[in-house]
């Protein structure tokens, strides 16, 4: 195999291979057209193609076929970093794109260069900007609201429904619950997306799938490097990475500190957060990395108003969290160890984990969490012809266990009060999946797997004086999964699947208050949902797109149903639906404006646009009404004008057309909008990079997120007010 690094040439930008199509299609223009350096494609020299029949005796069909039985050959030839042979545990972005690529659905492979040297890239918005289907709005500091495909939209506080990961090890505790205050935007060499029941292979089961934050390591380029981030009120961030190869070891630290006044008021937040690994080659096929992740993150929270408050005083807080000094402060010290053996045609991956987690949060009482999760994850993936056909087998298993020694208190004013419940609730996780892809035709695979997930749940009630809520509960479900992927040609696929995703339910889901009835979490049903999926997708070097349809037929979903004290009890529904499109473009619609020749300046227009339908299907409550919490259409537009020297600038939009309902029996709902934004800056692909950046630059007020409830009044508090107009500048140098 022989490797080709694209730069600003255009004669190389001419060639693009199939494993570029798993890149979010905007991110991707954005890379490609400002200079900025893309990962390596491999390609198949007439040598190499004649060479490979060797391997069989019907030498015209498999030559064709061989052309596609890349991956394990370009893993070993494409491996390289700044120092030698690149490391075997971490792939490359060209390796993750080639894997991600044999996905028959919705996946995105997101650069760091795609975000972090154009945006202050705080949130998990910045990072998730332009990937379709991906709803993500910030609420206050790091915190924010995401979801995928209608995923987890009942869940008011922390996220559901997507399982997020860490150079593959679990961010989200053993229950089901993620925070995005541990993950570091500037942190990432890449980040992966696996859409719904795509994310098989993480183990993942849930309707919103999985997304994996991958860090670098030291034999990547550029492995040092600073960077410095201010913006309106109050934003300011220093970020330092520092790296290198000696030998067969490799070590990669970045460390942040963050801290903003915010928009609204009670909304300061500050953070801390490190992440290092430190590898050791034994051999050129066998590594093993050690990987430690810390943060420490204290915010306050400003707290949901009325309607009325956030359209017309927008920056004043909750006067409840005011006075109790309502706050989400989290310590995290994460450590895991991950192995790789590479054998002729076999791949082996195993690994341990463990986190330490304490979240300190002072709301309508004082929760103090202690969680110790841990855990363990073992794959195989086999490439090899049978029978004269290219067949890939993974198959693995993870283990995700954990204990929360869950004490509350009464909130006095921000400090403790007197202990008010308290409990040890216990999660078991063990999932067992295979996926196997068999090329029938040398450019069309039949993909079928499967996974079983066994899962319980366990609570110890140690304050027995308001009854005992003890229980335990379990759960073993299946999820088949079977798909078709045709590589059309080296820049077109199309693909289409049926899937089943089951969710189980976490502690938090129960229902109990004045006027409703009373649920334990014991008697909540896991969330099932079968989808079905098709789409294409195509990367060329002067225009791009995507799109996928899909559907899903959801039983047992996990939603609203019932409210007390104006806070969500999320339980059962019978059967709901949610479907949708997504759609991105990037195309250069105007060249040769100023600079003309082989590298000539260009106006790119990048798009991402959403479509939501999800309602309940004949509920005996809600009929077919719509499910609250998302926009029913969502675009994230931008046209840049890049000159070939790295110099861009150019307007973006992001705009929410229509109203939607935050209640259950649409009685009410956020307003529409359109945010304009404006960027400028310098990125040449080279050691140093600069930004300015204008977000909502017309002040609109506005409503970034909401809260779901059944049934609403003008006097629920349900919504977080947007940001107004504020300018972020920053710049990085790297070495």
């Amino acid at each position: 195999m022989s490797r080709l690094g694209l730069l600003q040439s255009a004669s190389a930008r001419g060639i693009l291979l199939a494993s570029l199509s798993a890149l979010s299609l905007p991110q991707l223009a954005d890379a490609q057209e400002s200079g900025r350096e893309l990962p390596p494609v491999t390609v198949d020299s007439p040598r190499e193609r004649r060479a490979a029949p060797a391997r069989s005796q019907r030498t015209p069909v498999r030559s064709t076929r061989a052309r596609t039985a890349a991956p394990q050959q370009a893993a070993r030839s494409q491996g390289e970093g700044a120092s030698g042979p690149g490391a075997l545990t971490v792939l490359t972005a060209q390796q993750a794109l080639a894997e991600i690529n044999q996905t028959p659905g919705g996946v995105a492979l997101v650069t760091a260069e795609a975000y972090r040297n154009f945006t202050p890239a705080s949130t998990i918005k910045d990072v998730l900007d332009y990937v379709p289907g991906i709803f993500a709005q910030p609420k206050w500091g790091d915190d924010t609201r995401l979801s995928i495909r209608g995923s987890g939209l009942s869940r008011n506080f922390h996220l559901r429904g997507v399982q997020l990961y860490m150079d593959g090890i679990p961010i989200n505790t053993a229950d089901g619950y993620g925070d995005f205050q541990e993950i570091d935007p500037t942190a990432y060499r890449y980040v992966e997306v696996y859409k719904g029941g795509n994310a098989l292979q993480f183990g993942a089961n849930s309707l919103g799938g999985a997304i994996n934050f991958v860090t670098p390591t030291g034999r990547d380029p550029f492995p040092n490097g600073v960077s410095v981030d201010m913006g309106g009120f109050g934003y300011k961030r220093f970020q330092a990475n520092a790296g290198g190869a000696n030998g067969p070891w490799d070590g990669f630290v970045t460390a942040s500190t963050q801290a903003a006044d915010g928009f609204r008021d009670h909304s300061f937040g500050s953070s801390n957060r490190l992440s290092a690994n430190v590898g050791y080659q034994f051999s050129p096929d066998f590594e093993t990395r050690f990987y430690l992740n810390a943060n420490e993150v204290r915010q306050r929270i400003p707290g949901t108003v009325t309607k009325t408050s956030a359209l017309t005083n927008p920056e004043a807080a909750a006067p409840a969290n005011v006075a109790m000094d309502q706050q989400r402060n989290i310590d995290t010290v994460r450590l895991a160890n991950k192995t790789t053996i590479r054998f002729d045609q076999t791949k082996v991956e195993f690994g341990a984990f463990g986190v330490d987690r304490h979240l300190m949060h002072p709301i309508f009482q004082w929760l103090d969490y202690r969680y110790k999760d841990y855990g363990g994850f073992a794959k195989v993936t086999d490439e090899r012809f049978i029978g004269g056909f290219r067949n890939r087998l993974v198959a693995g298993v993870n283990v995700l266990n954990g204990s929360i020694d869950n004490q509350q208190f009464a909130n006095i004013a921000g400090q403790k009060g007197a202990l008010l419940s308290s409990s040890i609730d216990r999660s078991k996780n063990t999932s067992v999946y295979v996926e196997d892809s068999f090329y029938f035709l040398p450019s069309v695979a039949a993909i079928a797997g499967t996974q079983f997930l066994h899962a319980t749940r366990n609570r110890q009630d140690r304050f027995l004086s308001n009854g005992d809520q003890s229980g335990a509960t379990r759960f073993n479900l299946w999820s088949p999964k079977t798909g078709l992927l045709w590589q059309i040609d080296p820049t077109w696929q199309a693909f289409a699947n049926v899937s089943r995703s089951a969710e189980v339910p976490s502690f938090g889901e129960s229902s109990n208050g004045p006027g409703i009835p009373t649920i334990p979490f014991t008697s909540i049903r896991a969330q099932i949902a079968t989808t079905y999926e098709i789409g294409t997708r195509m990367r060329r070097p002067d225009y791009s797109w995507e799109l996928t349809a899909y559907r899903a037929n959801i039983r047992d979903e996990l939603l609203c149903l019932y409210s007390a004290f104006g806070n969500c009890n999320v339980t059962n529904a019978d059967r709901t639906i949610h479907q949708g499109i997504e759609a991105g473009a990037g195309a250069a619609i105007f060249h040769d404006l100023f600079v003309m020749g082989s590298a000539p300046d260009k106006v790119w227009l990048n798009l991402a646009y959403t479509y939501n339908d999800f309602r309940f299907d004949n509920d005996a409550t809600f009929g077919n009404n719509q499910l609250p919490g998302a926009p029913r259409h969502y675009l994230r537009a931008e046209l840049l004008y890049k000159h070939p020297t790295g110099l861009y600038i150019g307007p973006n939009v992001e705009w929410a057309p229509k109203a939607y309902f935050v209640d259950s029996m649409n009685t009410l709902t956020t307003e529409s909008y359109a945010l304009l934004g404006l960027k400028a800056g310098f990125d040449n692909g080279g050691p140093f990079s600069a930004y300015v950046e204008g977000r909502n630059l017309t002040n609109r007020i506005y409503i970034a997120s909401a809260s779901i409830i059944d049934r609403a009044t003008a006097a629920s508090t349900l919504f977080e007010p947007g940001t107004g107009r504020t300018v972020y500048a920053g710049m990085r140098y790297r070495w």
